[in-house]
């Protein structure tokens, strides 16, 4: 993504000319460069923790101001005000606190005209150094020192001046500014940015996103246009029945918005998680309203919370409650109302995540099989989004104007660690629900308080900043108990050939199996034909077979050992469903022989199943246990 400025409009512009008719400047940002605007309590944000560490707020009122979300190992944003990336702002896991990194241009807009005697984090070098720093990127040694902030910490964000009181270099200090002015030796900051000193870059005040909107016009035209082409053809090329799936976001929001210009007949479909924000839910209800369309509504109800002592809390690797708690009452929502499926128009772009910048614009999501899925907006950015709702005065959450980014369950775990500290902000009462299940978990679990509160609850494999982090902090990674609810099984004495020909072997789940539960749900049944006798159920596939005794024990045989182990791995994964099944309905869209139903929140296999196995692999119950 290229951003772009207008100095004469002083807006963000998304190519390299502006709508009055002027050429823009080209913004360095980093890659993948999502752009997004800055809300008002966004720029509070920036301007509270400017103010905290150097006694000034960086972004004056009457500016617009663009964020960009920088690669870092929790949530960091660049700041872009002028057309010049002026600060970036990063939430630090070890201290869980927002800190503010200037650059050059934020820097002189801190410190020029104030005097320094009023601000903080500053440190004034020779004038003579100064060649060492530009040519060659030195550290800043303690002899060059003259003058320090004397509340300067180790490791805080400073600013150098020369003794003229210019800003020359933005950087980390090493030392503690006493020990700045005190010292003979040692490194004193570390710097990030240097140049020669000059005077901020400071241009009109009093634009408004309506005039960026207008400075866009001729681009969000081409998008547009290019997006109802794609609405219209992929619509007409499928006999399906036309859906938008809406999630309370922006990016759903403007693919509603274009789906209106362009279809007459199509319907709403709101997956309810349970997890959502109340503002979400206020939301959905105001935009059925506003588009006047047919509204579906999949709701999982309780079904996290009724599944958690299953799984326990999901994280970034197993993130089963999307499986139950979206993916799945979809699923189900589609079958009972679709026949033969829908097409689903879908707010996903290629920015939000490597596995959706490599997804076609047009695809099928295997969880959700009863689904063809279309994205108009795959090569759109999140400014080309927003600056299309504040042209169409679309009804967007307003959760976006309290710090959030992204809409969705308010505690996934793929959440930066910021937001969790921004939920005890916005919604305590969700923030101590959650809390209060992670710390009793991480008791059961024999895992200590900070576990929760650096947010390591939300990894299975962890990053290797966090655990240094959780080194440094003596922070056991590690339970000291098995997962409430899991189900073990193995094979006790290996595979081996056996008196009657072929290969046998022997397993376990290691406690008792309810046979009538098995025999109800039907959930051997993909497995092969099954029968039951008195404290044993037997199935068959091919000339393969296995046995589950009521006492959790499993006997099979087959022709070879590779077809042995595929076939006890299909037990036991059947077994489990059964036993632990949480009713989310993933495997109805998976049947096409039509062999699923779902009563009494769970699933049921009947007697038509053709034993392929399709739903098997797809349970939630298998994949992440």
């Amino acid at each position: 993504m290229l951003l772009h400025w207008c100095e004469t409009c002083n807006v963000p512009v998304l190519g390299k000319k502006c709508g009055c008719g002027i050429r823009t400047k080209r913004v360095e940002v980093t890659p993948p460069g999502d752009i997004r605007p800055a809300f008002d309590y966004d720029i509070r944000r920036i301007n509270s923790v400017s103010e905290k560490q150097f006694n000034a707020p960086l972004i004056p009122e009457g500016y617009l101001a663009v964020l960009n979300k920088a690669p870092y190992e929790d949530r960091m944003d660049e700041i872009i005000v002028n057309g010049e990336v002026l600060a970036s702002i990063r939430f630090e896991i070890e201290n869980c606190e927002w800190v503010l990194l200037p650059r050059l241009e934020g820097a002189r807009r801190l410190f020029q005209g104030r005097d320094r005697k009023n601000l903080k984090k500053w440190v004034v070098i020779e004038e003579e150094i100064l060649p060492f720093i530009l040519k060659k990127g030195a550290s800043i040694l303690a002899p060059g020192v003259l003058d320090a902030d004397p509340e300067i910490k180790r490791e805080d964000e400073v600013v150098v001046l020369n003794p003229a009181g210019e800003v020359v270099c933005c950087g980390r200090a090493r030392m503690a500014g006493k020990e700045m002015i005190d010292e003979k030796r040692g490194n004193a900051v570390k710097p990030r940015w240097s140049a020669e000193p000059k005077a901020a870059k400071i241009l009109d005040s009093g634009k408004s996103w309506d005039d960026a909107v207008k400075a866009n016009e001729k681009i969000l035209n081409s998008m547009i246009e290019d997006a109802h082409d794609f609405i219209r053809n992929v619509s007409g090329s499928m006999d399906l029945k036309v859906s938008v799936s809406y999630s309370g976001g922006k990016d759903s929001l403007a693919v509603l918005q274009l789906v209106d210009e362009t279809l007459d007949n199509y319907e709403l479909m709101f997956a309810d998680t349970g997890l959502e924000f109340p503002e979400t839910l206020e939301n959905i209800r105001k935009v059925a309203e506003y588009y006047g369309k047919p509204l579906r509504t999949a709701s999982a109800v309780d079904s996290f919370w009724e599944s958690i002592g299953i799984f326990g809390p999901p994280t970034m690797d197993t993130r089963w409650c999307c499986k139950i708690c979206k993916l799945g009452p979809i699923t189900q929502l589609i079958d009972e109302n679709y026949e033969g499926g829908c097409l689903s128009f879908i707010g996903q772009r290629q920015y939000e995540s490597h596995a959706r910048s490599i997804s076609k614009r047009v695809w099928k999501n295997p969880w959700v099989g009863n689904q063809v899925g279309a994205s108009p907006i795959q090569e759109w950015t999140a400014l080309h989004v927003w600056l299309y709702l504040f042209r169409t005065k679309a009804p967007y959450n307003p959760a976006y104007e309290k710090g959030y980014d992204r809409m969705g369950c308010w505690l996934c775990p793929s959440s930066s660690l910021s937001d969790f500290f921004q939920l005890e902000e916005s919604h305590p009462e969700l923030a101590k629900k959650l809390n209060s299940y992670l710390l009793t978990y991480a008791e059961k679990m024999g895992l200590s308080p900070e576990w929760v509160r650096y947010g390591l609850w939300r990894f299975k494999r962890y990053p290797k900043v966090l655990q240094a982090l959780a080194d440094k902090k003596g922070i056991s990674l590690l339970p000291s108990q098995e997962t409430p609810g899991e189900l073990h099984f193995e094979v006790a004495t290996g595979y081996r050939p056996c008196k009657a020909g072929g290969i046998s072997a022997d397993g376990s789940f290691g406690q008792a199996i309810n046979l009538e539960t098995l025999e109800e749900s039907g959930m051997l049944n993909p497995v092969g034909k099954v029968s039951f006798i008195e404290g044993a159920a037997s199935v068959a596939h091919g000339e393969s077979r296995a046995q589950v005794f009521a006492s959790g024990n499993v006997n099979g045989r087959s022709a070879d050992e590779k077809t042995l182990k595929k076939l006890m791995r299909k037990v036991e994964f059947s077994v489990r469903r059964a036993l632990l099944c949480q009713g989310c309905g993933v495997c109805v869209g998976h049947c096409e022989h039509n062999a699923i139903q779902m009563k009494e929140k769970r699933a049921w296999i009947r007697d038509s199943c053709t034993h392929c196995g399709a739903c098997i692999e797809v349970c939630p119950l298998v994949k992440f246990m």
